[in-house]
């Protein structure tokens, strides 16, 4: 069965730092971007980053370059997003999902997807 099960985030203070980790089983790992999405409360699904597992490409949301850095441990089969300089803007529900296309893909497409993980900014 495919999973992808998040863990890593918390309460923090703006300007503070988390790491969260997206780790896969189940499924080929190295066919497919991971890529992290959030969920504020009242908006829809966005992109934040994702990454080719195959070959380590990675892209970005305007919103967090700069400020996140998507990695990846292919033994591991885990992906990790380390949250630098947050602020509240950044509160929400953080998911990762497989999907084909990294940020270029749907959040409806995704093959795959976490339980989610919270995140909460405070100033």
């Amino acid at each position: 069965e495919a999973q992808l099960v998040e863990s890593g985030g918390g309460s923090v203070q703006a300007g503070g730092s988390l790491r969260l980790s997206c780790v896969a089983s189940g499924f080929n790992f190295e066919d497919n971007f991971i890529t992290w999405f959030r969920q504020a409360p009242g908006k829809g699904r966005e992109g934040v980053s994702a990454i080719k597992t195959s070959d380590g490409m990675t892209e970005y949301a305007d919103s967090v370059k700069g400020r996140f850095t998507i990695s990846r441990d292919n033994a591991r089969r885990t992906v990790y997003l380390q949250m630098d300089w947050l602020i509240p803007e950044d509160t929400a529900v953080y998911y990762c999902a497989a999907n084909r296309w990294g940020l270029g893909s749907r959040p409806e497409d995704a093959k795959y997807w976490g339980q989610g993980t919270q995140v909460t900014v405070s100033l």
